[in-house]
């Protein structure tokens, strides 16, 4: 029975997570809504009161002028009187009658506090109801010479602020603060975001942008420390690739004079042989680390056509399979696209290829035969490099995925710098690709990579290869 073992999972479709950016603004949109209504609250019940003596007054003396107006003027000019306090001041006087059907006043706080203020300066006896007759409005009884009267105010008058104009000084003022939460967020969040961009840049291989060192102490400090580590790193990479370089051709030109000697000298035609296979794995391993030290390409903007660059690929690496006397067989997808830069692309397969000819030879016949396959499974494109080898045990495979580290012999029979599978996962990882290992002991292993797909325009690709 097969395992499998995975250095990673599937590409997957991305879960919805909330940015930096949002989750503060959030925060800040909610502690501030909690604050605006808490607010609101306390302006109410402070207003309450006033607001209620306030009205009470109005009330009051609205009604010692109707009373005054009403006991002093002639019996004839009273009408005129009436219809002027109920056009110009919206004051109606009304014959208070024994069958009048009341109302009460809305049992609040408010009303309750409106009444008695009323009551206690126009007296106990007075009746303060919400309509009479069915007829809205406040309505107030006074007397008049052993009449009795009902004075009326309109409800408007004496209420409380409306809700739908406090609705609005209230969408106003939250309107105002989320504006203000969203540019002071964006003040913080500005400088983080501009971290994160040049951070990628970083971890493509890319030459980042230099942050800006100006602002706050702390972000000033961030960034000037940043700047100087990226500086660090690149010089750093330069040294490297001039390290290699020169160990590369200080190896290589002994390497050359060695293999002259030898076939000059008077050796058996066998020492020839395990001495020219011991020049030729320091060679190969020269190459590997020349390879690991070389940087990945850029990424281009456009998707290129994967299936055209490893079409090509195959016709190579078949031909030099064969010479070796392997054999390499592909099954590849048509119009599979991706945003890889050609050269990596045939990078990391070639390097997967190279493994599989190398360390996967098949034990009935001492022959590496290899599968590559391209599909495309929903958002991403998988290749698969398959060899028949001896495959590899389930624990080794997340050590041999680290830079400089080999297999057992028993399945290598080789040796080599041990840089194949790190080369992939670093290119790989750079285009948010992922490498997946499958080992089938005694069936082989099977080498997966999935780069998530891209969808061109018209089926316009870069095509520089």
């Amino acid at each position: 029975m097969s395992s499998s073992t995975k250095q990673r999972g599937p590409v997957s479709a991305p879960r919805f997570r909330l940015g930096l950016f949002s989750r503060s603004f959030l925060l800040l949109a909610t502690l501030m809504m909690v604050s605006l209504g808490a607010w609101l609250q306390v302006f109410f019940s402070m207003e309450e009161g006033p607001r209620a003596m306030q009205m009470a007054q109005r009330v009051t003396t609205a009604v010692s002028i109707t009373r005054s107006a009403l006991v002093y003027a002639p019996t004839s000019v009273r009408p005129a009187l009436l219809l002027d306090l109920a056009t110009k001041e919206s004051l109606r006087v009304q014959p208070r009658e024994e069958s009048d059907v009341l109302e009460e006043l809305p049992n609040s706080n408010y009303w309750n506090h409106v009444a008695a203020e009323i009551k206690d300066k126009l007296g106990a006896q007075t009746q303060v109801m919400w309509s009479v007759n069915q007829t809205p409005g406040v309505w107030v009884s006074f007397e008049l010479n052993e009449d009795q009267y009902w004075l009326v105010f309109e409800r408007e008058q004496l209420a409380l602020t409306a809700g739908i104009e406090w609705l609005g000084w209230g969408a106003t003022a939250l309107l105002l603060a989320l504006i203000g939460a969203a540019v002071s967020v964006r003040f913080v969040n500005r400088p983080l975001a501009q971290l994160a961009k040049v951070a990628q840049q970083l971890a493509r291989g890319e030459t980042p942008s230099p942050l800006p060192e100006k602002g706050p102490a702390e972000i000033r400090d961030m960034n000037i420390a940043f700047n100087r580590m990226a500086r660090d790193i690149r010089q750093a990479e330069a040294d490297r690739e001039i390290m290699l370089a020169g160990i590369s051709h200080d190896l290589r030109t002994p390497l050359a004079r060695m293999r002259l000697e030898i076939e000059m000298s008077n050796v058996s035609d066998e020492t020839r042989a395990a001495i020219d296979e011991d020049l030729a794995q320091i060679d190969h391993s020269i190459d590997q680390l020349m390879e690991y030290a070389r940087p990945a390409g850029q990424i281009p903007e456009q998707g290129i056509d994967v299936s055209s660059a490893l079409r090509e690929l195959y016709e190579r690496e078949r031909s030099h399979t064969e010479s070796l006397g392997g054999q390499l067989t592909a099954s590849i997808e048509p119009n599979l696209f991706a945003r890889i830069n050609a050269h990596d692309l045939k990078r990391i397969v070639g390097n997967l290829i190279e493994n599989a000819r190398r360390y996967g030879r098949n034990p009935d016949d001492d022959r590496a035969h290899i599968e590559l396959s391209a599909v495309q499974r929903g958002n991403i494109v998988s290749i698969e490099v398959r060899d028949h080898g001896r495959g590899i045990a389930s624990n080794d495979i997340q050590r041999l995925l680290r830079p400089f580290s080999r297999g057992e012999s028993a399945r290598t029979g080789v040796s080599g710098a041990g840089l194949g599978l790190a080369i992939v996962e670093r290119l790989l990882g750079q285009v948010g690709g992922q490498l997946e290992l499958i080992s089938q002991p005694p069936g082989g292993l099977i080498a997966r990579i999935e780069i998530p797909k891209y969808r061109p325009r018209g089926y316009q690709v870069d095509t520089n290869t």
